[in-house]
């Protein structure tokens, strides 16, 4: 009886061990546990998607420091769309996770799953992008860029390029996901910026949904409908290189035609910069997850934390990217 007792035990013990090893993939983690041994700390995590080199980079970022922080990760792919964030944060909430974070894929409509994870007495983490409710107790910091200054950086490159010109401007602008932080501050920015002068005429923009594939089929269209195009402003790196497939395609010579701005700094997006054929890149880095987990390890114990934590930036000119592209980590 002894002997079958303890290989039950035995059993069970192999099997809990087996559990907590899950790595963060896909659709989440397989890894056991409520997180409330201990120090041990579980994490749910809610990604946007998949849609971009940037988030590639970013999901990589807090996959690996969670794992080197000894967090256990629940990992969940929106794959964009605000109904499977909803869900995947009330699945944290019902598995009992220590600490949720997220990077919104829209700014509104948070204010319910976020009071429930508040009246679950779990901390929420804002990554990348922020959220639009007025009552700020329902998270506890926001993790990120300064977009409204990314757009800022970008316009002010641009009124600097064109200061010795009298001719109009015109501007198509490749938007991010409608209704996205990003995409609505990225553009007010740069609104901001270059409305201090009229000659600069944003003659087309739209939604690119932060795709290479949706940023070169926009651009096409902006190619047959706006034949005069002197700069492209793309919300991101890949729009940016899609919309290059486009104006390379109509015969422009992109880079010199028509001159390219664009925000990211990932390794396609510099290299296009380092050979000419984007002028300028603001970044925002994707590689949030050690801050965000030193962040989760505090908020979790009860400590007080900055409620705006931004992340430090540059910017890149063809001979700057050349000088780091060989170093660039996404």
């Amino acid at each position: 009886m002894f002997k079958r007792i303890s290989a039950i035990l035995l059993a069970g013990l192999t099997a809990m061990s087996v559990a907590s090893c899950g790595s963060g993939g896909g659709g989440g983690t397989t890894s056991a546990g409520t997180g409330g041994g201990g120090d041990a700390i579980t994490m749910g995590f809610s990604q946007v998607g998949a849609e971009s080199g940037w988030r590639t980079a970013n999901t990589k970022s807090v996959q690996d420091s969670a794992k080197n922080a000894g967090i256990t990760l629940k990992f969940s792919d929106a794959q964009q769309k605000q109904e499977n964030q909803i869900k995947a944060i009330r699945s944290f909430i019902q598995q009992k996770v220590d600490v949720i974070a997220f990077s919104p894929v829209v700014e509104s409509g948070w204010d319910t799953v976020l009071m429930e994870a508040k009246n679950a007495k779990i901390p929420v983490i804002l990554t990348d992008r922020a959220v639009d409710s007025k009552d700020t107790s329902l998270y506890k910091t926001f993790l990120g860029s300064d977009f409204v200054e990314e757009g800022k950086k970008a316009g002010q490159w641009l009124v600097q390029e064109y200061k010795d010109s009298k001719d109009p401007v015109n501007i198509v602008e490749l938007q991010g996901t409608t209704g996205s932080a990003p995409a609505n501050d990225r553009k007010a920015g740069f609104a901001e910026v270059i409305g201090a002068d009229p000659k600069f005429k944003i003659v087309a923009s739209q939604t690119g949904d932060f795709t290479r594939a949706k940023g070169k089929e926009v651009m096409e269209a902006f190619l047959k409908s706006t034949p005069d195009i002197d700069v492209l402003y793309a919300h991101n790196d890949d729009m940016g290189l899609g919309a290059i497939e486009a104006i390379e395609g109509a015969g422009k010579v992109p880079g010199k035609d028509i001159k390219i701005i664009t925000v990211d700094a990932v390794k396609d997006g510099m290299q296009a910069l380092a050979d000419g054929k984007i002028n300028f890149i603001v970044e925002c880095s994707p590689l949030l997850g050690p801050q965000l987990m030193d962040l989760a390890k505090k908020v979790v114990k009860g400590e007080q934390v900055p409620a705006r934590v931004v992340t430090e930036e540059t910017t890149f000119t063809q001979e700057q990217a050349k000088q780091v592209l060989s170093s660039r980590q996404y």
